[in-house]
């Protein structure tokens, strides 16, 4: 099954770059989100974006509106004009009741052969398929931040994804020069899995006060060759998604090595998320 029409849902940091991608690549995307003020910001952050790659040599301007003519934006939360979308790819934030309601309306507007992907980085795609008439057109398409750049994306089959599907998933990311992994559905996937307690554990260092958040960064650069420190790196993606995640892992295994940082929950409470609030375990 060729895809060439795909609707986003979502518009920000990753919706925004996973529609770019898709539409560098030639296909036509349609982004959703709740309000068109939220839309129209995202369109024209991707336009100053690749202004600043024109500008820098990146990409010639012409194919910078290539890009640019490949997208369109709409704050239409019923999706009353998705009815030819051949995928959908869910980049909501991390709420299992918030991404059930997307795709309980996705099951209803979008045609019986449509795909329905999410981004999700920790929620079982079995359980969010619940709410979808034909189970078997769910899977997970977990791209990473920031998406033009990232190269992986995780291809998470639900208990009831067809081999159809999958296989389909798998090609278009191919295709759309990403490097594809199949993983098992569990709590966090492969990526997550990994990074996110590695993240929760240096926020526990911080709160212990066994180091502070540059050294414990530079710590980890250095001896461990990491491109940027742990700390640095939960700041980028966001200390709400970050918990999010743990939380997830959490619940789904009850092993309490998961058990999210008490830093990590009063961070977030006190609305200092890292890069997308300027301010995190660092200024931004």
């Amino acid at each position: 099954m060729s895809i060439n029409k795909i609707a986003v849902v979502g518009a920000g940091q990753m919706g925004s770059g996973i529609a770019q991608v898709f539409a560098t690549a030639g296909k036509t995307v349609t982004v959703y989100d709740i309000s068109q003020e939220i839309v129209d910001k995202s369109k024209a952050k991707l336009q100053k974006g690749l202004a600043k790659q024109v500008e820098k040599g990146k990409i010639d301007q012409a194919k910078a509106d290539a890009i640019m003519a490949n997208i369109s934006y709409s704050a239409d939360t019923e999706y009353s004009d998705i009815g030819d979308t051949e995928l959908v790819v869910e980049a909501a934030i991390e709420r299992l009741d918030l991404k059930k309601s997307i795709f309980q309306k996705l099951d209803k507007a979008t045609k019986a052969d449509c795909i329905l992907a999410t981004n999700t980085s920790s929620i079982s795609i079995t359980e969010i398929a619940k709410v979808v008439e034909d189970k078997s057109k769910v899977i997970g398409m977990h791209f990473f931040n920031p998406p033009v750049v990232m190269k992986l994306i995780e291809i998470i089959c639900g208990g009831n994804t067809s081999e159809e599907t999958y296989n389909t998933v798998f090609a278009l990311s191919q295709e759309i020069g990403k490097n594809p992994v199949t993983v098992d559905e569990a709590p966090g996937f492969v990526v997550n899995r990994i990074l996110i307690p590695m993240i929760n554990e240096a926020i526990d260092l911080v709160q212990n006060g066994v180091a502070s958040p540059e050294d414990i960064d530079t710590a980890m650069k250095l001896g461990c060759n990491h491109p940027m420190g742990p700390l640095t790196l939960g700041d980028y993606i966001g200390l709400d998604t970050c918990l999010a995640i743990m939380e997830t892992i959490f619940t789904e295994t009850g092993d309490p090595k998961y058990r999210p940082s008490l830093l990590l929950r009063k961070m977030v409470r006190a609305g200092k998320l890292g890069n997308k609030t300027g301010e995190g375990f660092f200024k931004h």
